[in-house]
């Protein structure tokens, strides 16, 4: 009997929290307000590392596109961890959202995302694959130009790479879920398991209340940002993993909440026109030369949002490389005012150079440097969490050269 008491009392507290949860609105920006593009570019979202049940996902590609769509997204990237080409290939435009069936692969510790302009068969012989995939990442980036590499997960458990890292690659991915969730399982184990339960009731906030900053990824980047190019990225690290519960199986989290977690915004300066090939082409080399940035979209869509490079009449977008001048500024600005607290920062060779509590950032280049700029918001999470700072916003560098 009193157990029985126990337990009716833990669920009427259970539902209650739940429903207090549910009204928890953890956007930091009116979701009514429809997002316009920012002046002079056109923004388009989009994920990567995403994997069907080609490979560790539980969705068919079909059904992964179909969720993308519900999702809002412009573009999505499979990367499955296939030994050739699939057959039939996804690599098109499905309705109004562009497709590219692209891969990934296992290298030493690491997981190394594959984009390619073109689909020649990759070997499908492990030895012969081993040389194909040894040559291409051996490369130099700017001799390689008809594909992007990007590692997935640089800490994943701990450091996935030992010795240098590898000269062709572009990026590497600054925002993933699965390394959000371990380091908050490291940190605290009930914290976790309390998300997991309180999940079915806002699944947005049960993933934000554990976020703590990538601090390791984003040092990782500034380093490699001061020998050359390097680009962060948002992986959405959707395989929406099978649960079985009861006579069911339940995909958590499922890919479409997993493709509203995180993405990455390419700014482009004119259209895409529905012709998929010269669009992926306008895709693939925005993000080659890092004219995009990555954001915590579960505290809202950022679309409006640019950080350019103002050089007398020109300017100059994210991933650019220019030779210092005088009177030259660094732009940002946000597309309308958070509700909550918030700053942009701006960052130089990994450090706080400027901070902005208005909703726009102006900043008179004085010295060389690598310079990129983040958004921060302080939003209220319900009981028994409170106010924290979340970087919303991280933008690609730009690279101000003597």
């Amino acid at each position: 009997m009193k157990i029985l008491v126990v337990l009716t009392g833990f669920l009427v507290f259970y539902f209650t929290y739940g429903l207090y949860i549910s009204q928890f609105d953890s956007s930091v920006i009116p979701v009514e307000l429809k997002p316009a593009n920012p002046p002079g570019f056109y923004d388009y979202r989009g994920v990567s590392n995403v994997r069907t049940n080609r490979s560790s996902g539980s969705s068919d590609p079909v059904e992964v596109i179909s969720d993308a769509k519900a999702a809002g997204l412009d573009f999505l990237i499979l990367t499955d961890n296939l030994s050739q080409s699939p057959e039939p290939s996804n690599s098109k435009y499905h309705e109004r959202i562009l497709v590219m069936d692209e891969r990934e692969s296992l290298f030493l510790d690491s997981r190394i995302l594959i984009l390619s302009k073109n689909h020649d068969p990759i070997p499908g012989d492990s030895g012969a694959f081993s040389i194909f995939f040894t040559d291409l990442i051996s490369q130099k980036k700017n001799l390689n130009s008809d594909n992007l590499l990007i590692l997935a997960l640089p800490f994943n458990n701990g450091p996935t790479w030992t010795g240098p890292y590898p000269t062709a690659l572009d990026g590497l991915e600054i925002l993933n879920p699965k390394s959000i969730s371990q380091k908050a399982w490291q940190k605290s184990r009930t914290s976790v398991i309390w998300s997991f339960v309180t999940y079915p009731f806002n699944p947005r906030f049960s993933f934000l209340r554990l976020f703590n900053e990538p601090t390791e990824e984003t040092s990782l980047w500034d380093k490699l940002s001061a020998e050359g190019p390097m680009w962060g990225f948002a992986g959405a690290e959707a395989n929406a993993r099978a649960i079985p519960l009861a006579n069911y199986l339940v995909k958590f989290p499922s890919y479409q909440m997993s493709f509203s977690f995180m993405s990455n915004h390419v700014l482009l300066t004119t259209e895409l026109t529905g012709s998929y090939e010269k669009d992926k082409a306008k895709l693939l080399g925005a993000l080659k030369h890092g004219q995009f940035y990555a954001s915590l979209d579960i505290l809202g869509d950022p679309k409006g949002f640019n950080a350019t490079v103002i050089d007398q009449d020109r300017v100059y977008p994210m991933g650019s490389q220019v030779k210092l001048s005088k009177g030259q500024k660094i732009y940002a600005r946000l597309p309308i005012e958070p509700r909550d607290f918030y700053e942009i920062v701006l960052l130089k060779n990994g450090s706080r150079e400027a901070t902005s509590n208005k909703q726009e950032l102006t900043y008179e280049i004085k010295s060389p440097g690598v310079y990129r700029v983040v958004v921060r918001v302080s939003p209220t999470l319900p009981l028994p969490d409170a106010k924290k700072w979340i970087s919303w916003i991280y933008t690609n560098p730009f690279y101000i050269q003597p």
